[in-house]
Order: structure tokens, then sequence, then C-alpha cells
């Protein structure tokens, strides 16, 4: 457990494992205790790094705008200072958009990637989308698309409450809720700033990256839940298509944290992959 400098950030980071670099990036409003259901797994074959985001967890959380540029160059900088040339890259929503930039501004630094459930630009439903969630918070989206909510009447606990039936599948939350929570409620004790998280929603809708997908050179798995509720598959689908030679795989009845839900089969799906690039 250790905290980098990079830039003008500060960036947590855990180590787990021995072997070839494999580094994860999470997604919007999760920090790295979100990978607890991969790093064991992960960390019987690789050198497994998880780090904060800006934004969230124990990382920096400097107030927005933020864009996805900007964390892959601070993912890139975090591998610079732990001396890692090339590492793996497994990158879950938002997180698949920062790795999507990292391979296409550093693509030195990549050797395999994963992207899972992400897209390389939002869509008219991931618009709507923004636009209910603000809506249902008392917030609104103007003509230029800027995002205005009064941050202050904003409860977090509720906030994160909010995005899980966009998340998981409802049976998964009926049997799991307590724990859900309390891992929600262990990334709130290092403190939820509401500005940075739409620091990270503004990062996401204005990520494009589709005309620049055919660049992409190391061996790539797309992989999403075909029941993604918060992420359409669709975005899978270009992904798959555009960036040469990639493999698709869609988990039949997977929600958005599919991971969450069936680790087992994302972990396998992953270390398969993985083992299997060269070079």
């Amino acid at each position: 457990m250790s905290i980098a400098q990079v830039g003008s950030v500060e960036l947590y980071y855990e180590e787990h494992g021995s072997g070839d670099p494999l580094l994860l990036i999470m997604g919007l409003a999760a920090d790295s205790q979100a990978w607890m259901f991969q790093t064991p797994d992960f960390a019987k074959h690789y050198r497994t790094i998880a780090f904060d985001n800006r934004g969230v967890g124990r990382s920096s959380k400097p107030p927005g705008p933020y864009s996805i540029h900007q964390m892959a160059d601070e993912a890139a900088a975090l591998l610079a200072v732990l001396q890692i040339e090339r590492a793996h890259v497994v990158g879950v929503s938002m997180g698949g958009m920062i790795a999507q930039e990292l391979v296409l501004r550093h693509p030195q630094r990549v050797r395999g990637l994963v992207l899972a459930c992400t897209y390389p630009e939002p869509d008219a439903d991931v618009e709507r989308h923004r636009e209910f969630t603000l809506a249902q918070f008392g917030g609104s989206v103007d003509a230029s698309g800027a995002m205005k909510v009064d941050l202050s009447a904003i409860n977090p606990m509720m906030f994160l409450q909010q995005l899980l039936p966009n998340v998981f599948n409802q049976e998964f939350i009926d049997r799991e809720l307590p724990k859900l929570m309390q891992i929600f409620g262990g990334a709130l004790q290092w403190g939820f700033s509401m500005e940075a998280i739409l620091g990270q929603v503004g990062a996401v809708m204005s990520h494009q990256a589709t005309d620049r997908l055919h660049q992409i050179k190391s061996p790539t798995l797309v992989i999403t839940g075909d029941a993604d509720r918060l992420v359409p598959p669709a975005g899978s689908d270009i992904l798959a298509r555009e960036i040469p030679g990639a493999k698709l795989v869609k988990v039949p009845g997977g929600s958005h944290g599919f991971n969450f839900e069936t680790p087992e089969t994302f972990n396998r799906e992953v270390l398969e992959f993985l083992a299997a690039v060269k070079g």
C-alpha cells in the first residue's frame, strides 16, 4: 500500500503477487477495493497493481474538469514510477476508456489489453441515462452539455445506492446488499467528493476514441455482459470491430458489474487471454 506522486496528484496503489506486471484500472466512482474479487486470482500469476484514479479513494481529489487523456497519462506515469516498461492492462468501464487512451497515447507501455464493459464514445442511450440520473438529484444538463446540480444536496451513500440497480442484476442486489453497502461504505471512509465524481462523469462523457481504434496494435480482449444496463453492449461491438484482431466475449446475463457478480467467469476469460499473449 503506497502513494505515488504523479504530476500534481497523488495516486494510491497496491501491489499483489509477482511475475509479469498487470495494471488494473477501475471505473467511475469506484476505488481499488472494487478489484477484490480479481486480485487474489490475478496475483497468483502476475505482479498485480491496482490503484485509485484521481477523484476517488486515497488518491487526490482535485476539482474538475477531468479528462480520460489526463487519467491515461497518469496511469502511464504510475508505471514509470514503478519502473515498469510494459504491462498487461485491464480496464473496467471508465477504466476501459482510460486503457484505450493509455494504449493509444503510450503504446509501448501496453502488452495485452482487456477492455471490459466499456465504450469508445457515448451514444444517445448513455446521454439519456446521464440526464435521467442527474434529474433524480435535482440536476440537469444544459444546451452546451454542462451538468448543473447542487452538490451540497447530494448524500454520497444515496448516490451510490442509486447506482446499484444500473450496475448489478436485481437478484444479486437482493442477495448481496449488505456486502455491497459495506464495500461502498468502506470507500467513503477515505473521503467522497461529489465534485470529483462529476469530474469523472465529465471525462466519461467527453471520451472519443472510435476513429483511432484502428491504431491499437496490442492483442485485445473486449468483454462485456449482454445484460449491461449502464454501458450498452453495443459499445463493445464497436470496439471489437474497430480494433484489429480483437476478441469479443459476451457473458450471458452479465450486468455492468459482472466482474463482481460472476468473478469466476470474468477472471477465467481474462487470465486465459493474457496467458496467450506473446511478446
